[in-house]
């Protein structure tokens, strides 16, 4: 057991995280380590771990914390406390201690990986590139140098990437095999986009076909040059937002040469109601999902919402019918789901859905939030089809995104769009986009 009494941090930022444990803020406290500099003596570090591992239950955690706190400058136990911090999702508590143990034991492959995985956790793919490049020499093919081959893409370095993914061996473990396939449909996809993006740190609709097979339809106007580079933060979706999402995926399938024989409702309300849109607008019938059907565009209008009420129908996703197309309209980027859609309108970290309860301002001039809109499916789609699809003007910071600079992307990767499997995203790739939440 940890003791307030005898056993405190001493620096100013873990004090305050001390702090909050003692107000019993266990995510607030985590979230003052987060923002913490490097370099804060890891056994004070382990004192907070492991009092809010104790009051959060997590006793794998609260016993790796507790034995560095008690011996901050052993190997295993630096190596037991970061590699508990990865499984309870705070990689960025397990980095520097993984990197201590390095320190001192340069070649032992096992920390490499542990670090690794913390390092691709944490979007830090550049880190983990020049990481398992300093072991090449020693590196196994799986998962070492596969590793380093998918965080060379993460991280936007191809040259890299194309290199080692070429060097692998065939893998003795057929665990691999579809790892091994989605990281050369991943490679195959770059070529492809190649010629008509120029995947840099700001190709956000480049990047997200490499990385996942989607085809992003829109760009966010707002502060796309001041850490945003096209991601939403918080959105108010609107009619009009639906309308342009579905016209863009009018323009893809055309440009793609798919024809689709019908749209496919699947079985929440947001679903629905934008499926219904869809079928107006593209001029197919609507029927009911059913899994397996082919030529058929599935809409959603977030998977994460989906998820929730239909885990079971996510599952259905993952893999893929033929003429199948997964279109969803508002994905969310921070927490990505758990199928990669083939269409996507746009990224956001939180959205309210035009039907939703969204923020208006009250009477007394605050902020309040509306009641939802209860219509009924079939009128609330009848609005969006009649709609305004005019772009939102935002601050002219983001790049001219024209119907015809969209079909001219999409003619460039349809000979591989629509391959493999619809594996989630672990990574947000090489475009950076600020976070708020």
């Amino acid at each position: 057991m940890f003791s307030r009494k005898n056993r405190r941090p001493r620096s100013p930022e873990l004090v305050q995280a001390w702090e909050l444990l003692d107000a019993g803020d266990v995510l607030g406290a985590l979230r003052q380590l987060r923002t913490a500099p490097d370099g804060l003596p890891l056994g004070e570090v382990a004192l907070v771990v492991g009092r809010a591992a104790q009051t959060a239950g997590f006793d794998d955690l609260r016993q790796a914390a507790t034995a560095l706190a008690a011996h901050p400058a052993q190997a295993q136990a630096l190596y037991d406390f970061g590699y508990a911090c990865v499984e309870r999702g705070l990689s960025h508590l397990a980095v520097p201690a993984l990197r201590e143990v390095l320190r001192h034991n340069p070649d032992a492959l096992v920390v490499v990986r542990e670090l690794v995985s913390a390092y691709e956790d944490e979007g830090r793919h550049r880190e983990a590139v020049e990481l398992l490049t300093r072991h090449e020499g020693t590196l196994a093919d799986w998962p070492d140098r596969y590793l380093l081959a998918y965080n060379a893409v993460m991280a936007g370095d191809l040259t890299l990437a194309h290199r080692q993914h070429g060097l692998l061996s065939e893998p003795d473990d057929p665990q691999w095999l579809p790892a091994r396939d989605r990281q050369r449909r991943m490679l195959e996809r770059a070529t492809a986009a190649a010629p008509a993006s120029p995947l840099d740190a700001g190709d956000l609709r480049g990047w997200q076909y490499v990385i996942g097979g989607t085809v992003l339809g829109t760009l966010s106007p707002h502060g796309y040059d001041a850490g945003m580079t096209g991601r939403y933060a918080f959105l108010q979706d609107t009619p009009g937002q639906c309308l342009r999402g579905l016209l863009r995926l009018r323009v893809l399938l055309e440009a793609a040469e798919v024809r689709p024989r019908s749209v496919s409702l699947l079985p929440d309300r947001g679903s629905r109601i934008l499926g219904l849109a869809a079928a107006e607008v593209l001029g197919l019938p609507a029927e009911p999902f059913a899994a397996g059907r082919e030529d058929t565009v599935v809409v959603a209008y977030d998977l994460n919402d989906l998820a929730a009420e239909h885990p079971a129908v996510v599952d259905q996703l993952f893999g893929r019918a033929t003429g199948q197309v997964l279109h969803e309209h508002a994905s969310c980027w921070t927490d990505a789901p758990a199928v990669t859609a083939d269409s996507v309108t746009l990224l956001h970290q939180a959205v309210v859905a035009p039907w939703g309860e969204q923020l208006r301002q009250g009477a007394d001039g605050g902020l309040e939030r509306g009641p939802a809109d209860d219509r009924p499916e079939a009128v609330i789609a009848e609005e969006i089809v009649r709609a305004d699809p005019a772009p939102e003007t935002g601050d002219d910071s983001a790049p001219a995104d024209p119907d015809e600079t969209f079909a001219a992307f999409v003619t460039a990767v349809r000979g591989n769009w629509l391959r493999g499997d619809r594996a989630g995203l672990r990574s947000t790739g090489p475009v950076a986009s600020s976070r708020f939440f």
